[in-house]
């Protein structure tokens, strides 16, 4: 017996007379009756409107049927059902086992005309929802729509809030709790089972209903896989062998900071200089305006022609060796877009590498004041040219790393190469140019030295972003777009497959009079010495911003939390070993550990960095203490040393002693109880 029939086994599809039941390993998966059907068709027309990566989209339809009539035949490799309504209507459901022995469903319209699908799964009122993709507002998801389309995340991200409101008067901008650079249609559910979705489309996954959960995808089509397992750990485990692992880190990214500095050569060494006497550990320069600056209205922005600019860089080939010389690495930044006014847009242009617009000319997008071609990373040609630019400008330059930024702002009225639609691509495009960067470190022997990390995602991320970051929080205390919403990030993540996170300390977006205190800039480095990397951004607006050097005792704090990060090397490595094996995240909710303990299941501003350390990081101005719960465990506190065995506790939290615990039991319990003198 193959794999397929043997986890056949496992299926049971009971009709009724006006209906059917399918469960697989115990889970009722659907629940069909001509009075309550699990499948609608219909027709509609995007109206998708893009504005420097944020989108507004509408469906003009024009057609929505309940297939309520289904007709089972069984088969060899499993089940057929066909959906009909009348005479008019129908589509078509394969149910099997993929060549692994996953659950599958194919299911097709059968109307060339019908281009919409709804599809409701069936669903307990108790259940948690987790994961589709990052999600910075909510972490459990059950009781809300999420409409998956990667886009600019959003200033804001709360329509209740001023900021949100001043940046939707301005320009669209100030986005919605739903809104993600890295959406992905994949779900677990608290039944321990994973649901994804294969497609790239335009999807609304929606959990507000009590009895079942509605997904609807944009397309005549769709493939729909899912595993179960006896706990979330072999859970994700499963899910990540679907859709791959990332390799482990590059060894120098845990001895220090990695400082984001702008202004040239020597105000990188002169700011390395002012760290590294003052005892922080550094253990690199990330330095996004290689390339050269372009000044807007929104603020410094890196020139979009990804070569060296020497003039604003100079010797930076030389100082790279010198800096590496040192242990530290050199840092920079590319998009998949070529400024075009510069001379990486025009070589583009001429060999017809760029995508187009409707006249056959290439497609420009406006970036805020500059415009940019889109390379057509569909085209084989277009795809190994940018690939080699990789090659030759940065990683020949000596790069140790980079920031691979965008992905998302693919225009849906663009033409591609390889000649499916735009509006199909768009999903697809972040996980195409992460591949793009993936293998200019393969073919170069790179992999596992040099790292590039990403905002942007989806399906396929998984295999080739080696590390997320969390895109542009705002320089404020706000829980949507703040540095609260990070560790929702980071653990919705998690639960899609990609296990490794980070953030920039401080964040990045200074509008509307926000200006980052210096108070927030030491909190989010508490934070981030519990993650598995530490990266600094001075911010849109520099000047406006508290940076790492902004006095001694700035400098005296990123001092103590880089010894505190350099310190959990061993115990940081091995738990991202664990990730590249097995897809057991860095950053964990706590109920992977904790599955009895109801508690945890609702926890999303805090969690367990491995398997040993619980952190809640303080994300409240003006705090000296923190309540934080813990489930039932014998916890030590970092700081103090203090025993505690569980429920909910308050605690001194200054700055520079974020509320963290240890397990006693844990086989680092001596590494940890050194923390508390550093």
């Amino acid at each position: 017996m193959d794999l397929r029939q043997h986890h056949l086994r496992d299926l049971e599809l009971t009709t009724q007379q006006d209906g059917f039941t399918l469960r697989w390993q115990q889970r009722l998966i659907l629940r069909h009756s001509a009075q309550t059907p699990c499948l609608w068709v219909g027709t509609g027309v995007a109206d998708i409107d893009m504005f420097r990566g944020n989108f507004s989209i509408k469906d003009k339809l024009n057609e929505k049927v309940a297939l309520t009539d289904a007709t089972v035949v069984k088969e060899s490799a499993g089940w057929v059902i066909r959906f009909t309504r009348g005479d008019a209507v129908s589509a078509t459901l394969r149910i099997g086992a993929d060549e692994e022995g996953r659950l599958m469903f194919k299911l097709n319209n059968d109307a060339t005309s019908h281009n919409r699908i709804w599809l409701r799964l069936a669903a307990q009122p108790q259940d948690h929802i987790y994961g589709c993709g990052e999600q910075f507002s909510y972490f459990d998801l059950r009781g809300k729509p999420f409409p998956l389309w990667t886009s600019e995340q959003g200033v804001g991200r709360n329509k209740q809030s001023y900021v949100t409101w001043q940046a939707d008067c301005k320009e669209n901008a100030g986005g919605d709790y739903y809104w993600t650079f890295f959406p992905q249609p994949t779900f677990v559910s608290t039944q321990k089972y994973y649901c994804h979705v294969d497609n790239s489309c335009y999807m609304n996954f929606d959990f507000s209903a009590p009895e079942y959960h509605e997904l609807a995808l944009w397309e005549d089509n769709a493939t729909i896989r899912f595993e179960c397992a006896d706990t979330y750990i072999a859970l994700l485990e499963k899910l990540t062998a679907l859709l791959g692992r990332q390799p482990e880190l590059p060894d120098w990214v845990y001895d220090g900071v990695t400082l984001g500095i702008q202004g040239g050569t020597e105000v990188c060494q002169q700011k390395l200089d002012t760290m590294r006497n003052g005892g922080v550990k550094v253990n690199g320069i990330w330095a996004q305006d290689w390339s050269g600056i372009r000044m807007t209205s929104f603020g410094k922005r890196v020139m979009w022609n990804w070569k060296w600019n020497s003039e604003l860089y100079p010797q930076l080939d030389t100082r790279i060796q010198q800096w590496n010389s040192e242990g530290v690495q050199f840092l920079s930044y590319i998009n998949p877009y070529v400024a075009s006014d510069k001379d990486l847009y025009a070589e583009a242009a001429e060999r017809g590498y760029l995508a187009k617009d409707a006249s056959g000319g290439n497609y420009l997008v406006e970036f805020g004041e500059f415009h940019g071609g889109v390379v057509d990373l569909t085209n084989p040609q277009a795809y190994d040219w940018f690939k080699n630019v990789i090659k030759q400008n940065l990683i020949a330059l000596g790069c140790n790393g980079w920031m691979a930024d965008f992905g998302e702002y693919l225009p849906t009225d663009t033409y591609l190469h390889n000649g499916v639609s735009a509006e199909i691509m768009h999903n697809a495009w972040p996980a195409l140019w992460a591949k793009c960067n993936y293998e200019a470190l393969l073919e170069t022997g790179k992999l596992g030295d040099i790292l590039f990390f990403m905002r942007a995602g989806s399906t396929g991320s998984q295999k080739y972003s080696v590390m997320m970051w969390a895109g542009d929080q705002n320089v404020d205390w706000s829980l949507d777009d703040g540095l609260a919403s990070v560790v929702p990030a980071a653990l919705s993540l998690a639960m899609t497959g990609h296990g490794l996170h980070h953030s920039d300390i401080g964040g990045y977006t200074t509008l509307f009079e926000m200006k980052r205190s210096k108070e927030l800039l030491l909190r989010w480095c508490d934070f981030s010495a519990f993650t598995p990397m530490m990266r600094t951004h001075e911010g849109n607006r520099p000047g406006d911003n508290w940076q790492f050097d902004g006095d001694a005792e700035t400098i005296a704090h990123f001092a103590r939390m880089t010894t505190v990060f350099t310190t959990l090397k061993p115990y940081i490595k091995q738990s991202v070993a664990q990730n590249a094996a097995t897809g057991l995240p860095v950053m964990r909710p706590l109920f992977l550990h904790y599955e009895d303990d109801a508690r945890t299941y609702t926890l999303k501003y805090q969690y367990l960095f491995g398997r040993d350390l619980l952190v809640a990081p303080v994300y409240e101005q003006g705090r000296r203490d923190w309540s934080l719960y813990l489930p039932e465990d014998t916890w030590i506190n970092v700081w103090t040393g203090e025993p505690c065995s569980g429920g909910d506790v308050s605690v001194d939290a200054p700055l520079g002693k974020p509320p963290v615990f240890y397990r006693a039991q844990s086989e680092w319990a001596s590494l940890f109880a050194t923390l508390k003198n550093i």
